[in-house]
């Protein structure tokens, strides 16, 4: 028995042949959408990759892109079958190609699907990269003399007052590494030396923090060091006192500011995800209602579409025997391979010999 089984008129196929290729060519809009989503992401990242570990966060972005062209390619084509589809005669040249087309578009809008997930997935690689990527950063701060590590101060400075965060982690991560650059410390002063002794990697560490990392909107002028010693500044607890820098940390700024972005781009693909499966089944009741009116040879008649021959169930156990079916032809043939005698026989050679022939006389 089909599967949501409908009846339709001449008109009907006609009417909704004029839809399907409307609908057609506003999915190669969405193709574009999806390819400028894509795009735009891609971009985002490529401008804090200085700050982002090397991994597979492009994944998502590259997935988009992919699916864009092809969703313009594949609803390009599919304007043009349904246009044709209003005319019996240009439906006959379309026949063969529409089941595969329907079936390529099928496997095309899970693709969608999957890039719409990936979405929503992809937060722990993100956050993964970011806290590599921000620790190495924050780690070569001080080398402004060093090629290949001069930009890191100014692209962490730009990103602590950009994303009003401070850190990795939080402010807190400043006084474990030395982010001052040994050219501008005074070798001579004692207090120092003192410093570079007081640790056993010899780091010049302090509870301070780069002016990066100061809020503007506080009222008190910024404190960037001795952030932990209430004796070094006038009325002032540190404990209680709020201060004056700001409290989140770059790697959770930044997550927001992707994942917002990534749930938005999800959103909108899951949108246009459930906007191809519908021109999808549109197309697939056109195909059966104009397959079903050439076997009756009515053009003008009535005809059934469906979405499926059979019930869901037969329909997976005529799909799974298919398959079983192939891996036997397959056996088969290996097996024959196998038990040819003529197999693996090296050839002979069969050139010119020097063998003494005898004449025949010929008959009187």
């Amino acid at each position: 028995m089909a599967v949501l089984k409908v009846k339709f008129t001449k008109t009907k196929r006609d009417k909704l042949a004029q839809v399907l290729w409307i609908l057609n060519w506003v999915s190669v809009v969405s193709g574009i959408i999806l390819f400028s989503l894509g795009l735009f992401l891609k971009i985002e990242i490529k401008k804090r990759n200085e700050v982002m570990a090397k991994g597979d966060i492009n994944s998502v972005p590259n997935m988009l892109i992919s699916v864009g062209v092809i969703a313009c390619i594949i609803n390009f084509l599919g304007g043009k079958i349904c246009y044709d589809c209003s005319d019996a005669n240009k439906f006959s040249r379309w026949k063969l190609v529409m089941l595969p087309y329907i079936v390529c578009t099928l496997c095309f809008t899970f693709c969608i699907l999957l890039g719409a997930l990936m979405c929503y997935t992809m937060r722990n690689e993100l956050e993964e990269s970011l806290y590599l990527g921000l620790r190495d950063a924050i780690k070569f701060y001080k080398d402004t003399d060093i090629p290949g590590r001069c930009f890191l101060k100014k692209t962490v400075d730009l990103l602590q007052i950009g994303f009003r965060c401070c850190g990795n982690n939080g402010f807190r991560d400043w006084f474990e590494i030395q982010w001052v650059s040994p050219r501008y410390l005074n070798m001579a002063s004692k207090e120092v030396l003192d410093r570079l002794k007081s640790n056993v990697d010899g780091k010049f560490l302090v509870d301070g923090v780069p002016f990066s990392c100061c809020n503007p909107s506080s009222p008190r002028p910024c404190i960037q060091y001795q952030l932990t010693n209430n004796s070094a500044h006038y009325n002032y607890d540190f404990l209680t006192e709020e201060l004056n820098i700001w409290m989140k940390g770059c790697r959770e700024a930044l997550l927001d500011y992707y994942t917002g972005i990534m749930r938005s781009i999800g959103i909108a693909a899951l949108l246009i995800w459930l906007f191809e499966l519908s021109v999808l089944i549109g197309v697939r009741y056109l195909q059966t209602a104009m397959k079903n009116v050439l076997l009756l040879g009515d053009m003008e008649g009535e005809s059934d579409g469906w979405l499926l021959e059979n019930s869901f169930v037969e329909t997976a156990k005529y799909n799974i025997n298919i398959i079983k079916n192939l891996g036997k032809a397959n056996q088969i043939s290996t097996v024959s391979s196998m038990n040819d005698p003529n197999i693996d026989v090296q050839n002979t050679d069969c050139g010119k010999t020097n063998i003494t022939t005898k004449s025949i006389p010929a008959a009187r």
